[in-house]
């Protein structure tokens, strides 16, 4: 199955602070905020949701298809994509805008501090998901991650067109869609991708309670951090999938699109949701791991290790017997 990922292409500018945000705010003057965080490290990433799933599914083996837009300063970051198993031919690159921003401040109870710039993203819209599904040869699945607005709702839309499984993924652009915009976008996704504070939000923005929101999507997977995942089908009973746990947690940007890179990988293979979900917990633990979103190292060995432990040795050589073939 060939996957097209489609969304934020970004920079990221990553800092610690290493005291507590709540420590700073004060609850009587909410209405007029006013904060400075001094800041013990900064690290400059490549970063972007669709790169940071592209490069995962690329480190296993796949060939993934990126389609997003990206800035004047892409060169670098394109040869980058590319070592790393990327198809980037579908890339729109801007004359005139940068590649999108991601600033984020980390404390030290692992709470963020965020702005995203869009610069490049703002031209998404413009790109057509139709021929790049034809240059493809055809797309399996094509996962449509936050974007600009509007090109998240055309690549849903050419799904349809096409006949093409999508999965759905609107993350932070929740906020920015409205009821009617929420519901295009879900509707008929194969599989659902949230965070638990995304699955609450996405019920106040489309209107519908689980069961209608079961009722539209095939799968809907719920990420809960440390508690694992949940992957809910209507009629179904949940599978539940505890989480792979992380030796350190350096950095918690991009553990979310690791797993998304892991599950994905093994929807591709045609493996069943859980052994899946468990190769998608350990990449997120391996992410976590590392500072950036994409400089951790993937082996198979060390991949076999996690899940044994997390999961058994079963569920380890059901995964291993794949992944070294690969």
């Amino acid at each position: 199955m060939r996957i097209a990922v489609t969304g934020s292409i970004a920079t990221d500018h990553l800092m610690t602070f290493p005291g507590r945000f709540v420590d700073q705010l004060m609850s009587e003057h909410f209405e007029k905020v006013s904060l400075s965080f001094l800041a013990d490290t900064l690290e400059i990433r490549r970063g972007g949701v669709a790169a940071n799933i592209a490069v995962g599914l690329g480190r296993l083996g796949l060939d993934p298809v990126l389609v997003g837009a990206a800035g004047v300063d892409f060169a670098d970051y394109r040869d980058w994509l590319r070592a790393n198993g990327v198809d980037t031919d579908a890339i729109r690159v801007s004359a005139t805008r940068h590649t999108a921003r991601f600033v984020c401040t980390t404390d030290a109870d692992q709470n963020q501090i965020a702005t995203f710039y869009a610069g490049a993203m703002a031209e998404a819209g413009e790109i057509d998901l139709v021929p790049i599904a034809r240059r493809a040869h055809g797309l399996g699945l094509v996962m449509v991650g936050p974007d600009d607005p509007g090109a998240m709702l055309r690549h849903t839309d050419a799904c349809r067109e096409l006949g093409v499984d999508f999965a759905a993924d609107p993350s932070q652009q929740l906020a920015r869609l409205d009821r009617a915009e929420t519901r295009r976008l879900v509707d008929g996704a194969r599989f659902l991708f949230t965070n638990a504070y995304e699955a609450a939000l996405l019920q106040e923005r489309t209107g519908w309670n689980t069961p209608q929101v079961l009722g539209r999507v095939g799968n809907w997977v719920v990420t809960h951090g440390r508690a694992g995942v949940v992957v809910s089908r209507a009629g179904r009973a949940e599978l539940r999938i505890p989480a792979v746990t992380a030796t350190a947690i350096v950095d918690p940007t991009g553990a979310g699109d690791g797993f998304r890179a892991g599950f994905l990988a093994g929807t591709a293979w045609g493996w069943p949701h859980a052994r899946a979900g468990r190769l998608g917990c350990a990449l997120a633990a391996v992410v976590l791991e590392s500072v950036g979103t994409q400089e951790y190292k993937l082996s198979a060995a060390d991949l076999h290790l996690r899940i044994e432990q997390a999961y058994g040795p079963v569920a380890a050589a059901e995964i291993i017997h794949h992944l070294e073939r690969r």
